[in-house]
């Protein structure tokens, strides 16, 4: 059985629904997260296309991740739509790696050229801006470098990485192909603008989706994940379900969810994403009800 495919909003990308986000394969300099050797790499990029997954999400401040995709992958390229992200900066402070943000022309395109060369390839199939407030973006012009770089031909589609209270403002502006937007069962604050930005034409990239895995088995937080216990939703998952694998599959149910990026550098939890996603969305009355207990517990989408 494949994995779900979606449109890529107006990109006309077909992406699978289940996406891989490859900030864990940072190498061995790490900040808040685990070391991934290369072998480790290697391992875990190939089992991605292997196990059909046709997106990946990576960005220019991912520590290796952007030359680990190039090493290891760049012989499949045509398996593959790959997304990065611009304005970053690596500074190696010592003992930790600092990742500040610099919205200017020149930041930009030195973060496609170096991403370009990293992943050994011509052309990006998306670059999006990485978390700018509307005022830094306004002032910068960053829309105009970005479609500087289309005409060029580095990069065929542009979008935004972007949360509220700006997310509102870049859909209004009707600009950007795609957003990625924080969601999961657990931190619904976005899930009308999800519908918006996907109702507008644009491809929504959820990250998040699994809100980082339960305490314990993944890197979720606790107080986050006390909301699953406030809104009993163990009542709700089938017989042998884990709660990952419901929050995933709660993320892949929303309409305007295109592809969502779950990050592992473990093939074994990579084939579980794989086999939770082919399972499809949730019934419609268990997400309905999901959606109700949640609500009950102040786990609510805006207005």
């Amino acid at each position: 059985m494949g994995l779900p495919t979606r449109k890529l909003g107006r990109t006309g990308l077909t992406v699978t629904q289940l996406g891989y986000g490859a900030m864990e394969v940072r190498g061995e300099r790490i900040w808040g997260g685990r070391p991934c050797g290369d072998d480790q790499a290697k391992t875990i990029l190939n089992a991605v296309l292997d196990a059909g997954i046709t997106f990946i999400d990576t960005a220019n401040d991912y520590g290796k991740s952007e030359l680990y995709i190039g090493r290891h992958l760049s012989g499949r390229r045509k398996e593959f739509t790959i997304a990065t992200k611009c304005g970053c900066t690596m500074t190696y402070a010592g003992d930790h790696d600092e990742t500040p943000h610099f919205w200017d022309r020149e930041h930009i395109r030195r973060n496609i050229a170096d991403s370009l060369l990293k992943m050994q390839i011509s052309q990006v199939d998306l670059l999006q801006l990485h978390n700018p407030s509307v005022e830094l973006a306004e002032k910068n012009k960053v829309v105009d470098t970005l479609k500087e770089l289309q005409k060029e031909g580095a990069i065929r589609f542009i979008g935004c990485s972007s949360t509220s209270p700006h997310l509102a403002t870049y859909i209004d502006w009707g600009v950007f192909d795609t957003f990625q937007i924080p969601y999961s069962a657990l931190e619904r604050q976005h899930e009308n603008l999800i519908t918006k930005a996907g109702q507008a034409g644009a491809g929504v990239i959820v990250r998040g989706g699994v809100a980082r895995g339960e305490p314990g088995q993944g890197l979720g937080g606790k107080d986050r994940w006390k909301k699953f216990d406030e809104a009993k939703l163990d009542e709700l998952l089938d017989k042998g379900e884990s709660r990952t694998a419901f929050l995933l599959r709660f993320t892949l149910t929303h309409p305007h969810c295109h592809t969502t990026i779950v990050g592992t550098m473990k093939p074994e939890h990579l084939m579980e994403n794989v086999r939770i996603a082919q399972q499809g969305p949730l019934p419609a009355d268990v997400y309905a009800e999901a959606k109700r207990r949640l609500d009950s517990v102040g786990v609510s989408p805006e207005a």
